[in-house]
């Protein structure tokens, strides 16, 4: 939590301000028993109207002016708390924004979305109610006590044991409980990626109509969630009785003493029911504080889990033994392998091969053979194991992020669009992009038809993920989402999968004839893709069994030969 008070700064006034005034909210609810007091001694028994007026408008003031800090207590308090999660939402969104790929995979989307929604939430709530009770509670808890001190000094020993005993009972369940509440936010990542999961890949559990055994998964591990809830729900929930039969054996104690005290004439009838108030404060404030420490408990839970996804490093730490390269080389592997766990098996091994500026270069192989591994190593979404990756003649790791992708345009093996107009994520590319600019891109990925037929054209709406227009749309919007940037490398990830062959060959012939001359990877499964390419590399089970044109891999490459003979008939057309 102390890693986490740098995100109060600009807050401090508030939330010092808040605390004070709910101690001057407490000072005068001190005073209001010994105004009853006053009440009960020197007007009623005395029948003094006057000192009864007198005294009601004193209290009726008290409480105006208590209700008056309270006010100003909680506008403070929920500034300063949501100030500080914003704050600190803002840094995480930002931290986990610049992790890469493998970081990603290792931490989990589900228990980094838990984290910046849930997590930052449960620990807003615990600062507002730390700010408001954590200085007023004990504050009325002694106050009350040492206000019964001088009142009556005997009477008020029952206060000390009474407060003894409620603390034990306090923090004893804040002990057992703190570890059930980490197992249940554990429980609750576990929910939301099953949840996640089954809204991402909905249409796929509707195809092999797997809806009961995703409906039985969820409700098993929402039983889970549900029985260790349940059982944190039940020992928190022994602090309110045990409080209040602690609290009530004493107001028993406290009156039987505090009878034979009046009748003896130690205290007045004033003072005896200015102790009964003062325990009744005890008893509210240690309820108010019993909840406040549950809530916190949840809060530290919550913060451990922040401050661990901002001590987690950006990257993974890699090391460079060769800096700078063939600056006329656009990209260049030598002896690349890479492992998405470090216990696994490699990807991709051994993989060497030089790119010069202007090539355009195809991928192939069978599934699962690392071609997007390949093509996700050259911007830095992953880091190479082993062996070095120069991208224009300066080794990746030397990069900054921005500058790497800043001269990448990436068109990913899933199309994803994001809510709002085609104008907006073709801004995605080029933020000042003109129309002009944006209509040639889609020209070139050979989308401008469709959109301009759409109502709104650039201002069509687009859902999220791009749910309003086929697969073929999405990924030619995306194609011209690249290509607005104008990239010096252009990465093609199976892209064109849902183009029909015409349309695919337009847009092979648009970016082939590109006047800034982009070196361009194309991953494909199609041979008809890449057969053009100035240099092909096929991969088999992550290593590079062939490279060269077409015609070379024809002659000595059968991995190629194979795929190729299974798309082509024996006269050359596409079966």
């Amino acid at each position: 939590m102390k890693k986490l008070l740098k995100y109060f700064k600009g807050y401090y006034k508030e939330s010092i301000i808040a605390p004070l005034f709910k101690m001057l909210e407490a000072m005068f609810e001190l005073l209001i028993p010994l105004v009853v007091a006053q009440i009960i001694d020197n007007g009623i028994l005395k029948n003094d109207k006057s000192t009864i007026y007198i005294m009601f408008g004193v209290m009726v003031a008290l409480g105006v002016i208590g209700l008056s800090c309270a006010l100003c207590a909680q506008y403070f308090s929920a500034k300063a708390a949501v100030g500080f999660s914003s704050a600190l939402r803002s840094s995480l969104f930002s931290h986990i924004q610049s992790f890469s790929y493998s970081r990603t995979d290792k931490e989990g989307t589900s228990t980094l979305i838990t984290r910046t929604t849930g997590d930052i939430n449960t620990l807003q709530t615990g600062v507002n109610l730390f700010l408001r009770l954590f200085m007023r509670s004990p504050f009325v808890v002694f106050g009350a006590m040492i206000m019964a001190f001088t009142i009556n000094p005997k009477l008020a020993s029952i206060f000390v044991i009474l407060i003894a005993a409620l603390a034990v009972v306090v923090f004893g369940i804040m002990l057992i409980s703190i570890p059930i509440y980490r197992k249940v936010q554990s429980k609750l990542d576990r929910v939301v990626a099953n949840t996640r999961g089954n809204y991402n890949g909905t249409r796929v559990i509707r195809a092999f109509n797997k809806q009961s055994d995703e409906i039985k998964d969820f409700g098993e591990r929402n039983r889970e969630l549900t029985k260790i809830q349940l059982f944190a729900g039940r020992i928190s929930a022994l602090m309110n009785p045990l409080t209040y039969v602690i609290v009530n054996l004493a107001v028993i104690v406290l009156i039987k003493q505090g009878a034979i005290s009046v009748d003896n004439g130690i205290i007045s009838q004033g003072q005896l029911v200015a102790l009964y108030n003062y325990m009744s404060q005890i008893l509210v404030e240690l309820i108010k504080l019993a909840s406040l420490i549950i809530t916190l408990n949840k809060a530290s839970a919550s913060a451990k889990r922040i401050s661990s996804v901002l001590d987690t490093p950006s990257d993974i730490p890699f090391s460079v033994n060769k800096e700078y390269s063939d600056g006329e080389l656009a990209v260049e592997f030598d002896a690349v392998s890479f492992s998405y766990n470090e216990s696994g098996d490699p990807a991709i091994s051994d993989l060497s091969f030089k790119v010069k500026k202007g090539q355009t270069v195809g991928i192939i192989g069978s599934t699962g053979c690392g071609k997007s591994t390949l093509v996700n190593l050259i911007p830095g979404f992953y880091h190479a194991t082993a062996g070095n990756i120069f991208v224009m003649g300066k080794n990746v790791a030397l990069y900054d992020k921005s500058d790497i992708r800043s001269m990448t345009g990436i068109v990913p093996q899933k199309p994803t669009l994001f809510k709002g107009t085609i104008r907006s994520n073709l801004l995605w590319g080029k933020s000042d992009a003109t129309d002009e600019e944006l209509w040639e891109a889609l020209s070139l990925a050979q989308a401008d038809g469709f959109v301009r037929e759409k109502e709104g054209a650039l201002d069509e709406p687009v859902k999220q993920n791009g749910s309003n227009f086929s697969g073929g749309q999405r990924q030619r919007l995306t194609i011209a989402r690249a290509l607005v940037r104008k990239p010096r490398i252009l990465i093609l990830d199976d892209s064109a999968s849902a183009l029909d062959y015409a349309t695919e060959s337009a847009l092979r012939r648009a970016v082939s004839n590109l006047d800034y001359t982009p070196t361009t990877f194309i991953v494909s499964q199609r041979t008809s893709s890449i057969m053009h390419a100035d240099l092909i590399l096929v991969l088999e089970d992550g290593e590079l069994v062939g490279s060269g044109t077409h015609d070379e891999l024809i002659e000595s490459c059968e991995v190629y030969r194979e795929i190729f003979n299974s798309q082509f008939s024996a006269g050359g057309e596409a079966k």
